[in-house]
């Protein structure tokens, strides 16, 4: 394992990450004090308690999950599309360094970008709301879990694109509307039956709900089935990624 290349391409990006650290990191501070304000003052007014949870806590988990699946996507998708769009990816393919390598150094540093901003959204919440966090360690799980296999995601979606614009396709028409409708400011329990049974088509659903289960100790789904769906989806982006560096497309076609 060539730990020297991994290092490099995950501190030039995060060197990127920190050049534009006010528009990193006060972006999802204001972002997430909005919605605090809008759904837990708003809406936490006419809704007290949802699972025995005060609703503006309740939220917080789905915010973050937002939060942190959009930005994962992004970082990691711009950051290979880039090197793509200018032409330097055939520098990185021609070195001495393996696709696992490659993959290792993006996906790192989207990963690491994409948890900075979520814990900074969780601090930001302390201020507005009160939280008890009953499984600190899985939370911490279940965060690094999202944003590893999200940045896999948005890996794919950046060698995937062929212009900026569809670098923003998959996650303004897809995993946003999933996110908003996996549970994320309410529970599946509270829709009637036939939208419960349909909530369960979507993934996002299971992420949300250990995540949430991590803070409060409730779930729409087991745990379990959570772990596995998380698991499999890593799964997956790995396999499309070995294929596509195996295959070469969209890369050297």
């Amino acid at each position: 394992m060539n730990w020297s290349a991994i290092r490099a391409i995950y501190v030039f990006e995060m060197a990127r990450f920190f050049r534009t650290l006010a528009q990193s990191f006060v972006s999802p501070v204001l972002s997430s004090s909005l919605y605090f304000v809008v759904f837990g003052a708003a809406i936490g007014s006419r809704i007290d308690q949802v699972e025995g949870v005060s609703y503006g806590a309740f939220i917080v988990p789905g915010l973050i999950m937002l939060t942190v699946m959009t930005q994962a996507i992004s970082n990691a998708s711009f950051g290979i599309y880039f090197p793509k769009f200018i032409g330097t990816i055939y520098e990185l393919l021609s070195a001495p360094i393996n696709f696992l390598e490659i993959v290792m150094g993006y996906v790192g540093a989207a990963a690491t970008k994409s948890m900075f901003i979520g814990i900074i959204i969780l601090i930001t919440s302390f201020f507005f709301v009160d939280i008890q966090i009953a499984h600190p360690f899985a939370m911490l799980a279940f965060l690094v879990l999202t944003c590893v296999s999200f940045a896999l995601f948005g890996f794919i979606i950046g060698i995937w694109a062929g212009n900026f614009e569809q670098l923003q396709l998959i996650p303004l028409l897809v995993v946003t509307p999933l996110v908003f409708l996996g549970g994320s400011f309410y529970s599946i329990s509270m829709l009637p039956p036939v939208w419960q049974t349909i909530s369960m088509f979507n993934p996002v659903v299971y992420l949300i709900s250990g995540f949430r289960w991590a803070f409060f100790g409730v779930a729409d789904v087991p745990i379990g089935i959570s772990l596995l769906a998380i698991a499999l989806f890593t799964a997956l982006c790995l396999g499309a990624v070995g294929w596509i560096f195996k295959t070469g497309w969209r890369i050297r076609q």
